[in-house]
């Protein structure tokens, strides 16, 4: 799978760990940034990695900041991107499972090293699962496209 990454100065460390981990486990990955610790605005680091993912020049996308939450807010105002914030592995799977993400986000100062792996890797096994949760995807690209649900 090709994976886009991205993050704020926050996420440096645990970036980086991630990168490492999804690289062992057989994905193409590519940092869109930051690459300091100097402090960045989140946003601008959501919007790339969304903006590759919603391209489909990569088929999902992992954001950190400090907790997770900013810069999903930004990834999810890209049309077509459902980024989900979680901070334990199973809200990763459903969200995958259920509202077919395609962006992950957790926060740096919220999971440590291991819990991030086991987020990423539930995530990443988990199947959109299509079915009733299709209708709710559905209402939701909807009102993305300012429609009446």
């Amino acid at each position: 799978m090709k994976i886009a990454i991205g993050g704020d100065h926050s996420s440096i460390e645990l970036k980086k760990e991630i990168i490492k981990y999804l690289e062992e486990l057989g994905h193409e990955v590519k940092d869109f940034g930051t690459y300091t610790s100097e402090s960045v605005d989140y946003p601008i680091y959501g919007k790339k990695v969304a903006d590759e993912v919603a391209s489909g020049r990569y088929e999902g996308g992992v954001l950190i900041c400090g907790t997770g939450i900013g810069i999903s807010l930004a990834a999810n105002k890209v049309k077509g991107i459902r980024a989900a914030v979680c901070s334990e592995p199973y809200s990763a799977k459903l969200s995958k499972q259920h509202n077919n993400s395609n962006i992950i986000a957790f926060g740096a100062r919220v999971v440590g090293v291991d819990l991030a792996k086991m987020i990423v890797k539930e995530w990443l096994d988990a199947e959109y699962e299509g079915g009733r949760h299709a209708r709710r995807v559905g209402l939701i690209t909807k009102i993305e496209n300012g429609e009446e649900i």
